[in-house]
């Protein structure tokens, strides 16, 4: 039994499954056919959607159509009434500005420009839409008139504005160079900054519109003209109010300066110094140009265009580096005519020149870099006139040394230093200032070209042979000349002070280091040539101290009577001496020895030779009855002939 209800309860839970199946089954088939139906629906409702759109899409694409066409219509229109107003704006630009244009840009540039630039547009419009226009005309006669304005008020800004700068700016400028409490450098302002301004926006519409270079050769004559005034300002600065004990500064610059170096003057024997304020000048205003031309390249690179400022600016250096360059060859040409004249020393006018030019050269060659060949040569070619002179001159002056006639007249007659010794001993001296520039002038002529590849070393050999050379000249002609005495003496003396002047020069400069670089202990040598004459002078005592000294004298003994031949002998010994030491003092005491330590010396040396042998006769004579009248054989006793040779070479005593 349990098998058949286990069955039984198994087949109601199959029957009850089935019959959930079923009932699940049929609400799917319901749920399909409500789906069907809405999709049915759906499907209506999109056929019905879709043709209405169709139906609305044919009636609306035509309506934007014609909306489309109806707003290109009104932009057409706006355009056309755009470019109506554009181009009737045109024919109006003349009546506008006319006014302005012709009452000028000065006072307001912006506006004037403004003016020009519609002229401009109203031009390029005429002339592309319609040539035959009598408006063309008309704006073009006012752009040429605009244009004329503005060339005339570049002129007037630039010609109103452009001063001189002062000579005591300039001087300030040139010594701010060296001034070692100046940190910042010195800076001129040309023009005020508003009118900069004004004729750098003038100047650059000018290019870009005028098409008009004009302006240029304007700007270049203008300030040319102001660049010549500065420097003529300077040296009428310096022909007022410089001498030639030192250079001028301005007052501030000499209150700011610590110590103001001053020029030491070239001195000429017998000249006027007139020309070393000229000198002065001449170098200071070779140093303003260059500052002034430094600043004037500042200024024009701001107002003219790049491409043209070069040949501007050489056109606007010229008249004042002419003028500068043509001084110059003057200064050249007067040395140059005294150099015929055979003054030799004029030629000294030319070393600071000359040593000044070559120091500012690289700066010269620094602010003339763009301009023409030409331009850039001038310096060069008056340094080398000017080293071509002054090295003639050198070679001449030691020819004139050595050849300086032997003419009694032109003799001291006092046996002191002759002119020529102490111009030949001033002019090497001066020569000291200017080493490297005579040495430069020396090499130049000893190689046929410029020294710049040869050290210093070689230079300063040359100069030594050349400072030998003249002493060695000087020396043969001193020699000479002392022939020209009939006094052996007196041409001793003469040789003597002129050694001894020679040699004290050369010991207080630095004439003595240069010549020892080509002979070895000139010092010695000099005073050889000293010693030499002094023992030539002392053999005029011979006649003084000889009747003291020789022999034969009368050799007397205590109580014997003298012979008449021995007192004969004794009294022409005494005579000869004192005629002999009267003659000499006499005819000495005129003669100069300008040196005290020398004169000294030579009375000292005397006054041992003469004076011992004297006394030593006096002594063996004094007690001797040689004669009745003593007081006419022994004149003088020792102390008086010292006292007397203690006055040679003394004219006062």
């Amino acid at each position: 039994m349990i098998p058949s209800e286990d069955a039984a309860v198994r087949k109601r839970d199959i029957e009850d499954r089935l019959r959930q199946e079923q009932e699940t089954l049929s609400f799917i088939r319901e749920s399909l056919e409500k789906s069907d139906q809405l999709t049915k629906n759906m499907v209506s409702i999109l056929s019905s959607f879709e043709s209405r759109l169709m139906q609305l899409e044919n009636s609306i694409i035509p309506v934007h159509k014609q909306t489309e066409n109806l707003q290109r219509l009104q932009d057409n229109v706006d355009k056309t009434l755009s470019c109506l107003d554009h181009v009737i704006s045109y024919y109006h630009v003349a009546k506008d500005t006319e006014k302005i244009i012709k009452e000028g840009p000065a006072g307001r540039l912006e506006e004037y420009l403004s003016c020009m630039a519609k002229i401009q547009k109203a031009v390029e419009y005429f002339q592309d839409n319609n040539p035959d226009s009598p408006e063309l005309n008309r704006v073009k006669f006012l752009f040429e008139k605009g244009k004329e304005s503005l060339e005339s008020e570049f002129r007037n800004l630039l010609t109103r504005n452009s001063k001189p700068v002062p000579s005591v700016v300039i001087l300030d400028l040139i010594a701010g160079d060296d001034d070692i409490e100046t940190t910042d450098e010195m800076t001129l302002e040309h023009l005020p900054e508003n009118i900069l301004q004004d004729l750098i926006c003038i100047s650059g519409w000018l290019v870009e519109y005028g098409r008009n270079l004009d302006f240029m050769n304007v700007y270049y004559q203008i300030r040319s003209n102001q660049l010549d005034r500065s420097i003529r300002g300077l040296k009428e600065h310096f022909r007022k109010n410089s001498s030639s004990s030192g250079i001028l500064y301005s007052p501030a610059m000499q209150n700011k300066r610590k110590d103001t170096p001053s020029k030491k003057a070239i001195k000429r024997p017998g000249k006027e110094d007139i020309m070393d304020s000229e000198i002065d000048s001449y170098i200071h205003c070779i140093s303003a140009f260059v500052k002034l031309v430094q600043s004037e390249y500042q200024l024009l690179t701001d107002i003219i265009p790049e491409h043209h400022q070069k040949r501007t600016f050489d056109s606007l250096i010229q008249e004042a580096l002419d003028s500068l360059m043509v001084e110059g060859e003057n200064i050249v040409s007067t040395a140059r005519r005294a150099i015929m004249r055979h003054d030799y020393s004029a030629v000294l006018t030319i070393f600071p020149i000359l040593k000044h030019l070559k120091l500012m050269k690289q700066e010269f060659d620094q602010v003339l870099q763009g301009t023409a060949a030409s331009t850039k040569n001038k310096l060069p070619v008056l340094i080398t006139s000017m080293e071509t002179t002054g090295a003639k001159a050198l070679e001449e002056f030691a020819d004139s040394i050595k050849n300086d006639p032997d003419k009694e007249y032109n003799m001291p007659k006092d046996g002191t230093v002759h002119e020529l010794t102490s111009n030949a001993i001033l002019f090497l001296q001066q020569l000291l200032d200017f080493q490297e520039t005579a040495s430069a002038m020396l090499a130049s002529q000893e190689i046929g070209t410029s020294s710049s590849s040869y050290n210093s070393e070689f230079n300063r050999r040359l100069l030594s042979n050349y400072i030998c050379k003249i002493l060695g000249n000087l020396q043969l002609n001193l020699h000479s000349k002392a022939k020209v005495y009939e006094d052996a003496a007196l041409g001793a003396v003469f040789l003597l002070n002129n050694f001894n002047y020679i040699l004290k020069s050369l010991e207080k400069s630095e004439l003595i280091q240069l010549v020892a670089v080509s002979q070895k202990h000139p010092d010695k040598a000099y005073r050889s040539h000293i010693e030499e004459q002094l023992q030539t002078y002392q053999r005029s005592w011979l006649k003084v101290t000889t009747p003291l000294t020789e022999g034969n004298l009368p050799a007397f003994q205590p109580g014997t009577k003298l012979k008449d031949k021995e007192r004969q002998a004794i009294k022409d010994r005494f005579k000869a001496f004192n005629d002999g030491l009267e003659e000499l003092c006499k005819i000495q005491k005129s003669w100069a020895i300008p040196d005290k330590e020398q004169r000294d010396t030579i009375r000292r040396a005397q006054k041992d030779n003469v004076t011992v042998a004297y006394r030593v006769f006096w002594q063996r004579y004094s007690n001797v009855p040689f004669t009745k009248n003593v007081e006419k054989y022994m004149k003088y006793k020792v102390e008086q002939v010292e006292e007397m040779i203690e006055k040679l070479f003394d004219t006062s005593a």
